[in-house]
């Protein structure tokens, strides 16, 4: 796949640069804010290959790519002309285009686009904390050496240092300045003031009490100071002369929020922080199994809706003030599930390419990348997910059970993470292990029992009758080409045209699918098939086609005549039946068409072409109808 030109066609689709707010980029998936979410062409998108899915959660617009995720958001970045962070952060607004959203929503996408940046941060030193810890346990390394101290500060520094990291990102979110937020940061971490608010006597400031507190290591104190400093800078900014501005404003700001930080904004985050992580630990210590069977059960659910980005804050909460966190074993849990359930699909298909996908994505799962497996495979045959979310209750309540915790944040809850789970008791490695084992095993067995609808099993499906007995001989595909190759045959009669003479980059650049177009010389559609018409636009001019043997169609009647509004059309079946080759689809009036300025140049298209791997054509440039059009090779 070529990476640049899918970024290329992702920037197109999604509606330009001047669209994008903002754009980041988790390990599978890139998450757009954009001014205006109906400019993105989500159909098409979707359609795109490279392109796993497309969603919309949280008010981001996101294309789920899978593994290739950075090297596509690093061509697309390269692709445009302005930072796609800050620097596009006002056009919206100043235009009038954005959007707005509720405050769960807004809430929702500050937090996504507050983490998701500093994972590889958080993660990289999570990882570390993690080796030194087996190190240490196998009795490879002394817990007094200086190797052992110097690795340990590589590991914690990421979380000591958090509230700083976290400032950047927060600002760079709230488009303020990410270096006077750093600095707002630096200034309430300072030696100096940790050691006047260490002895936990409250100080003062101008006569005004300063209230100890601890804010290394803190998530909530400094999100709220920087969210207040976005408006204070925005203030000064506004009333300042711009030949004083870079004296006056990042002055005034740390100013005033430094001393307010310390006085009231710090103590208050301290306060609701140690709350969040005193709550979900009361949870887990009197209704631990409830709880642990919710969440494993729910979470691959919360990850679909981007909700899981709300319970960042409370994991390295906790992870600060308790040393330990519950709800990592359980996206553990979720994930490894995902896996099993994948596996499961892969153990009872029928179908070659489902087996090796299934396994492939089922592997990438259980090392803590999901979405190819969740999007691919088990969403796609639904009953495969639900057995992963039982999976995921099932681990999650043996967990609860022997008290699973993580003591470091890893980023990815897969196998590779397993070193978040190891404490001076080795039991609770272990029992992560087994709840690992029981979430794959028991999202294998229920997938395997429940069973899922194939929608193209290598079984060859009977032929459906054709129209006329003249077609039988000619039409119908023999079922030796069913179980490997897929026969298109001419639903128009005309001139055959390459795709790259068709005037809509969707079909043009393939996009949509590969194929062929048609210069009609008549006004008649028929099926190129045997198969289900799956959809019929309401404006008539596009038809859908499933076929017996699972090749996705889309015969689209001229360029832009969705815009007749159905006028000049007349369809002559349903979304739902079955038909056969040669049998009437559509009629249409071509010259009726043309007079009103659209041409009536018709793709006809396979649009799940990663089932295939070529297309060769019959080498026709005049065609009938029913005549062999072009075959796509399996």
């Amino acid at each position: 796949m070529d990476k640049q030109q899918l970024s290329k066609d992702i920037l197109k689709l999604v509606g330009g640069e001047e669209n994008i707010d903002q754009v980041t980029h988790c390990m599978t998936r890139l998450r757009f804010n954009l001014n205006d979410n109906q400019k993105a062409d989500k159909a098409t998108l979707k359609n795109t290959p490279g392109v796993m899915g497309v969603m919309e959660n949280g008010g981001q617009f996101q294309v789920i790519i899978g593994n290739d995720v950075p090297v596509v958001y690093n061509a697309l970045v390269g692709n445009m002309s302005k930072s796609p962070t800050t620097d596009n952060a006002s056009s919206g607004a100043s235009t009038g285009e954005k959007k707005k959203r509720n405050p769960i929503s807004a809430l929702f996408d500050f937090i996504s686009g507050m983490f998701t940046p500093i994972l590889p941060a958080i993660t990289g030193a999570g990882m570390i904390k993690g080796i030194v810890a087996i190190f240490v346990a196998l009795g490879w390394l002394s817990d007094t050496s200086s190797t052992y101290i110097i690795l340990s500060a590589i590991g914690d520094g990421a979380f000591y240092f958090l509230p700083i990291i976290l400032a950047i990102s927060a600002a760079r979110k709230l488009g303020s300045n990410m270096y006077i937020a750093a600095a707002l940061a630096a200034g309430i971490m300072h030696p100096t003031i940790t050691a006047l608010l260490a002895d936990g006597h409250n100080s003062s400031f101008m006569g005004i009490t300063v209230i100890a507190a601890t804010y290394s290591s803190t998530v909530i104190p400094i999100v709220l100071a920087v969210w207040i400093a976005s408006y204070v800078e925005k203030a000064v900014d506004r009333v300042t002369h711009a030949s004083l501005k870079l004296l006056v404003v990042p002055t005034v700001t740390l100013l005033i929020m430094v001393p307010l930080t310390l006085m009231t904004v710090g103590p208050l985050g301290t306060v609701l922080g140690n709350g969040l992580s005193g709550g979900i630990s009361w949870l887990f210590d009197n209704m631990s199994i409830f709880a642990s069977i919710l969440i494993g059960g729910t979470m691959s659910l919360l990850i679909i809706t981007g909700m899981h980005y709300a319970l960042l804050p409370i994991v390295v909460g906790s992870m600060t003030t308790l040393g330990y966190d519950f709800i990592i074993p359980l996206m553990f849990a979720a994930n490894l599930a995902q896996g099993g359930a994948a596996f499961g699909v892969g153990l009872r298909s029928r179908n070659g390419k489902t087996k090796s996908l299934a396994y492939s994505t089922g592997l990438t799962a259980i090392m803590g990348i999901t979405e190819p497996a969740m999007y691919g495979i088990n969403m796609k045959f639904k009953k495969p997910f639900i057995a992963a979310l039982i999976g995921g209750a099932i681990a999650g309540g043996f967990m609860g059970i022997f008290n699973v915790k993580s003591y470091v944040i890893t980023g990815l809850a897969g196998l590779p993470s397993v070193a978040a789970f190891i404490s001076p008791a080795i039991s609770t490695l272990l029992y992560a292990l087994a709840g690992g084992l029981i979430a794959i095993v028991a999202a294998a067995v229920l997938t395997y029992i429940l069973g899922f609808q194939e929608e193209n099993a290598t079984e060859p499906a009977p032929a459906a009758e054709p129209a006329t007995p003249a077609a039988t001989t000619s039409a119908v595909v023999t079922e030796e080409a069913k179980a490997q190759d897929e026969q298109i045959f001419s639903p128009i009669t005309g001139e055959v045209k390459p795709l790259s003479e068709v005037p809509d980059p969707a079909f043009s650049e393939e996009i949509m699918g590969k194929g062929f177009a048609i210069q009609p010389s008549e006004g008649r559609v028929v099926s190129p098939i045997n198969g289900t018409v799956f959809s019929l636009s309401k404006s008539g001019h596009a038809i859908g086609l499933v076929s017996d043997t699972g090749a996705e169609m889309l015969i689209h009647i001229g360029i832009d005549t969705v815009k007749l509004k159905g006028q000049f059309f007349s369809p002559k079946v349903q979304a739902g039946v079955k038909v056969a080759v040669g049998d009437v689809l559509m009629e249409f009036d071509r010259e009726q068409i043309e007079k009103a300025g659209y041409t009536t140049i018709t793709p006809v298209i396979i649009t799940n072409m990663h089932q295939y791997e070529s297309i060769e054509s019959a080498g026709r440039t005049t065609i009938k109808e029913k005549d062999l059009l072009f075959t796509a090779k399996a």
